[in-house]
């Protein structure tokens, strides 16, 4: 029964693959391609420990790779982390752990620090999707198609004020954008890659984190 509910949390997990033919979804497969680099394990091992220190529950998802390179390997769905986050489906268990850590350290000191109140949920754009960077044809694999990344679009607070990225990154309350720069910077301190509304264009709306090797880079 285990196996089935991890299989089914992985299918839901990860309908936004997009890389078949026609746009159908591409079929996941046990067996890795030729070229794929395989996960340590005891790599995967310690993250799981670390993940725990934060108190977030899990499931661990089996390793599936699908076309175009796109692959969920390593990964975990989270169930929770302290507050509520939307939308969030297979992601590699160091980026899940890293989201945990900012979760539960930076975004309730800033929002106490800037907006007098906790945060209660905070709400995603989702994690995989097997897509290229930015949904540019011919672009480089996002890493949301390795289950790498995570994006970040708004904040509801306890006192029921919702801050959203798009609106509030230049919002006239200096409050507002400070605590959006203020988990901004922290992302910085714990993810790889971390892109706002500075950074361009096509993260106008949300920030973008991830684990990938291109980094660090923050903007």
């Amino acid at each position: 029964m285990r196996i089935r509910g991890a299989w089914l949390l992985l299918m839901v997990a990860l309908a936004g693959c997009v890389g078949g033919p026609k746009g159908k979804p591409s079929r996941p497969t046990h067996r890795p391609p030729p070229a794929a680099k395989a996960d340590d394990p005891r790599e995967l091992k310690q993250c799981l420990v670390d993940l725990g220190k934060y108190g977030a529950t899990y499931t661990q998802l089996p390793d599936r790779w699908f076309g175009n390179g796109c692959s969920a390997t390593g990964a975990v769905q989270l169930n929770a982390i302290g507050i509520p986050v939307t939308n969030l489906g297979a992601m590699k268990c160091r980026t899940a752990e890293r989201l945990s850590a900012w979760t539960n350290e930076a975004v309730q000191t800033a929002a106490m620090a800037w907006l007098d109140s906790r945060v209660v949920k905070i709400e995603s754009f989702g994690t995989y999707n097997c897509r290229p960077r930015n949904g540019v044809a011919g672009a480089k694999l996002s890493e949301h198609g390795r289950a790498n990344a995570v994006d970040i679009a708004a904040f509801q607070l306890a006192n029921g004020r919702r801050i959203t990225v798009e609106k509030g990154w230049n919002d006239s309350d200096p409050n507002v954008r400070n605590f959006l720069r203020a988990v901004h910077k922290a992302a910085c301190r714990r993810f790889a890659v971390v892109i706002g509304p500075a950074g361009d264009a096509a993260h106008y709306n949300h920030l973008h984190f991830d684990m990938g090797g291109d980094g660090p880079y923050c903007r």
